[in-house]
């Protein structure tokens, strides 16, 4: 796809939004696994499918419902994106994250994010909630590979700060307030979707990781490209492979991602008190 193809399925997305939302907001909401019940929490203004979006994927993993809503969250507005894209659906990079691209050219410029993760750093328990202070995308294919989308951002952009600092204080304020643990941590990505291998996981550890999923890290590379500043929360659904010796499987991810629900949806709505 050449940069020209893709910068009119952008503007075809965005123009497509913008005429059928009556506003736009400056800060967007990705629901992860668990957090979709949130969403009966906040007053609706306007939803879209993403299967009528120009140009959107669709979302096919379990709980992601394939929706962008406008809505008030604690009294803000914001977009909710009610499902993700994957690479291990069969989505490149670029198409995972155009929904990014989108967000940036309507004029949204905060992003935060939820998802789930496995475990590394043992202190963590499965359930808990940990904030993502930067990440190792070693086994993602690059967002940005091909030519530079210039009215985006530069072509070698720094990575020192994808991650707002000044969100990672404000939701740890939110946290103490509500009395939820929140850890801090490192989220290693991978491609999916098979789990990590025993392995793959010693060496994640060896390399600083705290945590591990299959999401979430293209997107922030996008957002940060963009000019935007991110906020990533990772639910941990499960020990990552090895550590607890016990086989791994989706569905203790969605009981984990269920148990911690009601901390995670409090957390987001403090948060957002505080934006």
């Amino acid at each position: 796809m050449t940069n020209s193809d893709f910068t009119n399925r952008i503007n075809e997305a965005t123009e497509y939004i913008r005429s059928r939302m009556p506003e736009i907001p400056d800060t967007c909401l990705v629901l992860g696994s668990g957090l979709g019940p949130l969403t009966d929490l906040v007053e609706p203004i306007h939803s879209i499918s993403y299967c009528d979006i120009p140009n959107f994927p669709t979302s096919t993993a379990p709980g992601h419902d394939g929706i962008l809503l406008l809505a008030k969250l604690s009294g803000r507005l914001t977009f909710i994106m009610k499902g993700r894209f994957h690479f291990y659906e069969g989505y490149s990079t670029q198409e995972a994250t155009i929904y990014v691209r989108v967000m940036s050219k309507l004029g949204v410029k905060n992003l935060i994010m939820t998802n789930a993760a496995g475990g590394i750093k043992k202190s963590m328990n499965p359930s808990e909630l940990m904030v993502i202070t930067d990440h190792i995308s070693l086994f993602c294919d690059s967002p940005l590979r091909g030519a530079n989308l210039d009215e985006f951002g530069v072509r070698f952009p720094d990575q020192t700060h994808v991650y707002d600092q000044r969100f990672q204080e404000l939701i740890h304020e939110a946290a103490e307030e509500l009395g939820i643990t929140l850890h801090d941590g490192v989220y290693a990505y991978t491609r999916g979707p098979q789990y990590e291998t025993p392995a793959e996981i010693r060496a994640l550890s060896l390399l600083g990781a705290d945590a591990v999923g299959m999401s979430t890290v293209a997107e922030a590379i996008v957002a940060s490209h963009c000019g935007m500043r991110v906020l990533a929360v990772s639910c941990i659904t499960n020990f990552a492979a090895g550590i607890s010796g016990q086989p791994l499987s989706e569905e203790e991810v969605i009981r984990n991602a269920n148990a911690s629900s009601k901390n995670n949806i409090a957390l987001m709505e403090n948060f957002f008190s505080k934006l």
